[in-house]
């Protein structure tokens, strides 16, 4: 009889492990995003007390974003071959010790490389933590949900930042730096007593490539910060055109390096799998349109509307809001109902629609009769498409390959940030102010309606791998 409750007790234990170490990787994740946004608002007060100049300040946002970017696909094959919860916590250590110094320094340059830092452990911290959900949940419903709740994290970190930024900054703008810190602190001492150890990972005696992974992680940086540049530079410019260059011969070696290799760090073949490499391209579509829209939605809200920085936040909160609901309760059980492929086409319409009503803020100007309902739509395409797009990326992949996957998936969406914001920031230019802006949302618009295309024709049927029966290492 003892027996037999202790074999009852057995998979309550495990679930109710799992369900901890979703909530501490979610931690992690609401970190990363809530530090993309924390420090916009505070820039101008820390221009006025440091005395930057604007080419640092641009750098406080452009070396998080490079660098996670760039380090992404590397940060994915670490934690495949030294263990996820090692990199997971190293990475953590990084991050809570590049915040507490940003937040304790008085050098622009140095509050500049801490910010390289952070986006260096996000790049290790995201895929690692990704790979360490998708090897606890089995494929399928129990991976959707926990994935759903894993992308509406996200979403509310980035909400919840704006917002955060407009408080802490009339308090003190270093609070911006000071409460990731806290943040990470408190996800370490948990992930320690919650995460276990992955011997899958450990047990693997694999080379580790560098000449591929330096390639690559250049090519990458290299290619961001092309794309970031570009704007200020000129798309014609000798330093933007090398600069993508030499990221392009990069990228190139990086190939050819692999498909010589005898252990690759990023196998070629698995690209082979249709679904997982249209979720890549829906990566780069999805935030090229996305985050190329609210970065010039922020800029009409102040510049045409004149909201301050704190109602433009709030304006944004419904689409945080909506995300979440939707991830969390909506987008799983509706992929298992009616297919991945029509999740993700329907979402990224939905998006196209939110966006496309900005393009009617000439004519109509007020926040509820237009402007929230073009949110909430938005909001309703995030939370339906990103999840989606996730799971795709993620689905028939070997446990000991999560990672490079993760880091896959998570990589495509920095670049397409980058790109969506330098292909908008260069068609709001094309006209008026006002007109630019409008430009600049119909583009945004047109590119969420490609990724509807892209998703009705490339997505099928997700797979399970073979070694679908997953171990729980966490």
């Amino acid at each position: 009889m003892a027996r037999a409750t202790k074999i009852r007790e057995e998979p309550t234990r495990g679930r109710q492990r799992g369900q901890l170490a979703l909530l501490v990787l979610c931690g992690a994740m609401f970190l990363d995003s809530l530090d993309v946004s924390l420090i916009g608002v505070a820039l101008p007060s820390i221009e006025q007390d440091l005395a930057l100049t604007p080419a640092t300040l641009q750098w406080l946002i452009s070396g998080y974003t490079v660098a996670y970017g760039g380090f992404l696909l590397l940060g994915g094959r670490t934690a495949d071959l030294f263990g996820r919860r090692r990199v997971f916590l190293a990475a953590m250590v990084l991050f809570a010790v590049a915040s507490l110094v940003g937040g304790l320094v008085t050098d622009g340059t140095l509050i500049m490389v801490t910010r390289v830092l952070k986006g260096i452990a996000a790049a290790f911290t995201a895929p690692a933590a990704l790979s360490i959900i998708t090897t606890t949940f089995h494929e399928g419903p129990e991976r959707n949900r926990a994935l759903g709740v894993y992308a509406a994290t996200a979403a509310s970190g980035y909400s919840l930042g704006l917002v955060l930024s407009g408080f802490l900054t009339q308090i003190h703008w270093r609070l911006v730096f000071l409460l990731p810190a806290v943040i990470a602190a408190l996800v370490i001492v948990l992930a320690v007593r919650v995460l276990r150890g992955d011997e899958l990972a450990r047990s693997r005696n694999r080379g580790y490539d560098p000449l591929g992974a330096i390639s690559v992680t250049a090519g990458l940086l290299l290619l961001v910060y092309g794309l970031t540049e570009a704007p200020e530079s000129g798309w014609g410019s000798v330093s933007t055109l090398g600069v993508l260059a030499a990221a392009a011969a990069l990228l190139v070696a990086f190939v050819v390096i692999e498909s010589r290799h005898p252990d690759p760090g990023v196998p070629l073949r698995i690209f082979a799998s249709r679904t997982l490499s249209t979720a890549n391209v829906l990566g780069v579509i999805f935030l090229a349109a996305s985050i190329g829209w609210q970065f010039i939605a922020t800029l009409y809200l102040q510049r045409t509307l004149e909201y301050s920085p704190l109602q433009t936040a709030l304006a944004f909160l419904p689409l945080g809001i909506m995300v979440f609901l939707v991830a969390e309760f909506a987008t799983g059980r509706l992929m298992s109902w009616i297919g991945i492929r029509t999740v993700a086409s329907v979402g990224f319409l939905f998006q196209a629609v939110g966006i496309g009503l900005f393009v009617l803020g000439g004519i109509f100007t007020d926040y509820f009769s237009l402007l929230l309902p073009a949110v909430v739509l938005h909001g309703i395409g995030n939370g339906l498409v990103f999840p989606a797009v996730n799971i795709a990326g993620l689905s028939g992949v070997a446990d000991e390959e999560q990672g490079l996957a993760s880091g896959l998936i998570t990589a495509s969406t920095q670049i397409g940030a980058g790109i969506g914001v330098a292909v908008v920031t260069g068609v709001s230019t094309g006209g008026t102010r006002l007109v630019g802006y409008q430009y600049a949302f119909a583009v945004a618009a047109g590119i969420s309606v490609l990724g509807a295309i892209v998703a009705a024709l490339g997505l099928g049927r997700v797979r399970r791998p073979d070694n679908a029966e997953r171990s729980k290492q966490v």
